[in-house]
């Protein structure tokens, strides 16, 4: 691998290309905060497609456009005076050297999770108001609930075990099920969103990480479906014109494969 000299030239060299782009190319120069935010976003969940799919040459590539992004955004707050890439780089370091007092002072934790209290628990001395203030408001609905449970569990509002969690989502079926009987819409969404947020809530005690484990059954949908697909386009018979008994013979077929 490359040696840490090597590494800072490549960053180097990186930051004097985003110089060079921000001064000379139209496209480059017209960006601003917001219009790249979007374009951020891809980046962050092309690179998740590339981890589950443990494809590590896209990684590396998806990590090149991410960090891109980061040092376009640091020159932009360059320009602007606020903030350049060393301001940046050391905004993280002293975060990091504050709420790790068990590697740079003199805190003992005997695991994980006592590290990841501690952490809860700087942030509240930080000025924080509630432990919930660190989890995004744009975030998807998923991927949210699994953050909100995973920082309240830092300051040990948690289940003691798995079948407690369980009885939970057996409980939140069954309330479904009332208001499905009732026909309530807005109480059977209610209740449907309580249950999922209770498996959720299970996958954690299950060190299962719940979106990639949607992701994950998405990705193998996807690849059944177009398996079925492209054995109705080889009949040629369109797949509206084929019962579902006939599609679940090749439906099965791709399960196998």
């Amino acid at each position: 691998m490359n040696s840490r000299e090597s590494q800072l030239q490549a960053f180097d060299r990186l930051l004097t290309i985003m110089d060079e782009l921000r001064e000379q190319c139209p496209w480059d120069r017209k960006q601003t905060l917001q219009s790249l935010r979007h374009l951020t976003i891809e980046e962050t969940y092309e690179l998740g497609d590339a981890i589950l799919e443990n494809d590590l040459d896209e990684v590396k590539k998806e990590l090149g456009d991410l960090l891109l992004h980061i040092v376009f955004y640091a020159k932009i707050g360059s320009e602007t005076q606020d903030f350049d890439m060393a301001d940046v780089c050391n905004s993280i370091c002293e975060k990091l050297i504050h709420r790790h007092p068990h590697i740079y002072g003199d805190v003992e934790v005997k695991d994980e999770e006592e590290v990841k209290q501690n952490w809860e628990k700087l942030k509240l001395k930080e000025g924080k108001k509630s432990v919930l203030e660190g989890v995004p408001k744009g975030l998807p609905a998923l991927v949210k609930a699994s953050r909100i449970q995973d920082k309240v569990k830092g300051v040990g509002f948690d289940w003691e075990e798995p079948h407690q969690v369980w009885d939970k989502v057996q409980e939140e079926l069954e309330e479904l099920q009332v208001e499905i009987a009732a026909g309530n819409q807005d109480k059977i969404e209610a209740e449907f969103g309580d249950v999922l947020f209770s498996m959720i809530n299970y996958a954690r005690f299950l060190n299962i990480n719940p979106e990639d484990a949607l992701e994950r059954t998405n990705k193998k949908f996807i690849s059944r479906f177009q398996y079925l697909e492209s054995k109705a386009t080889e009949l040629g018979k369109p797949l509206m014109d084929m019962t579902l008994a006939e599609m679940d013979v090749f439906w099965n077929e791709a399960k196998k494969m």
